[in-house]
């Protein structure tokens, strides 16, 4: 592949060959849902021959032998991303520290000082049932970014209603709140100007100075942006409800449940395509290459088509890969891009 266009390409194979056929430095984004270390067997789903040999594999040796199996196909994913690339690897309690210190965090991979975040996601509300200890309804999505010079697009989750409740002004352009113009700190360039007679130097105890420049305040005050108040307290910016984008996004997701109603596609450990559109908005622009190396039901590429990113999804399992490619048809458009199914012939009889 090396010397070719990279197209968007559903694949049937072991990932791990597959990936070592992608040319290094040409993904921007991976996302990586490998199959949880479990114990349990239901994660044989589809049950046909490449995906019996991939469970067997993991399974040969203990966590041991998981985090091998897993090492070798991250050590894959690391080469072949850009040095402005990054890593969401999603996993459970069971393989999370593991994973964590035994491959992401090794010095010759991403390193402990490129993990930019591990999100927790609340993937459902169901109430624990009576037992020893408290269920477990969370999963782990790790950030790594291959250097400091990464994709990030600021997320932001719905204002709620304790937050919309602070926009209690409102004109005839709409709610708005009251926000300072002045912190603290002396200073001596323009920010610390006298404007409209208010020395912010001779503000607060001990000094403050404006948030921006005085042209900025001029501008401001022209388009009746600018409060001031009567009892000589100091003047206010005017910020509406319509130009707050929302809440910037913490570590913990609660606000995306699991993939339910239409959305389903009769694959049990499902993605909804809400968490995957998240991911590659905040770590991708448009026309990015995002990659997929346990495509199962699709929801990556699927997501990532809509978003108009490039894409590579590769699953062993071939009914994985026929449900994709059926999800993927059944969303096209004349808008949507062209796509190349590679599979291998004697998969097919499988």
């Amino acid at each position: 592949m090396a010397n070719k266009k990279i197209i968007n390409r559903l694949i049937l194979g072991d990932n791990l060959e597959k990936l070592k056929e992608i040319e290094s430095n040409s993904v921007d984004l991976i996302y990586a849902d490998p199959p949880f270390f479990s114990n349990q067997d239901y994660e044989v789903i589809w049950g046909d021959a490449g995906e019996i040999r991939s469970f067997e594999d993991r399974w040969a040796g203990g966590i041991e032998h998981y985090i091998g199996w897993l090492k070798e196909r991250v050590e894959e994913m690391y080469r072949v991303l850009k040095p402005t690339g990054s890593l969401f690897l999603h996993c459970d309690y069971h393989a999370e520290a593991y994973i964590q210190v035994n491959i992401l965090d090794r010095s010759d991979l991403f390193g402990r000082n490129n993990q930019i975040n591990k999100f927790i996601w609340k993937r459902s509300d169901n109430r624990s049932s009576i037992s020893k200890s408290a269920r477990k309804n969370y999963d782990v999505i790790f950030f790594y970014a291959k250097s400091k010079k990464y994709t990030f697009n600021q997320a932001f989750t719905d204002l709620s209603d304790s937050s919309i409740k602070i926009y209690n002004k409102e004109d005839e352009k709409g709610l708005y709140q009251l926000v300072p113009l002045l912190v603290s700190g002396k200073r001596k360039g323009e920010t610390g100007k006298i404007w409209k007679n208010v020395d912010p130097n001779k503000q607060g105890k001990g000094g403050m100075h404006w948030v921006t420049t005085p042209d900025k305040l001029d501008e401001y005050d022209e388009q009746g942006l600018i409060y001031f108040p009567k009892d000589g307290v100091t003047p206010r910016l005017k910020y509406y409800l319509e130009q707050s984008p929302g809440v910037p996004l913490t570590e913990v997701w609660d606000d995306i449940k699991n993939a339910s109603g239409k959305e389903t596609i009769g694959y049990p450990t499902q993605k909804p395509e809400l968490l995957l559109q998240r991911i590659i908005e905040m770590a991708s622009n448009e026309g990015d290459l995002v990659l997929d190396p346990f495509v199962g039901g699709g929801t990556t590429v699927a997501v990532a088509d809509k978003l108009n990113r490039r894409w590579i999804g590769i699953d062993q399992s071939v009914m994985a890969v026929k449900v994709t490619d059926f999800r993927l048809k059944k969303q096209q458009d004349i808008f949507s891009q062209e796509y190349e199914l590679v599979l291998r012939r004697y998969d097919c009889a499988s």
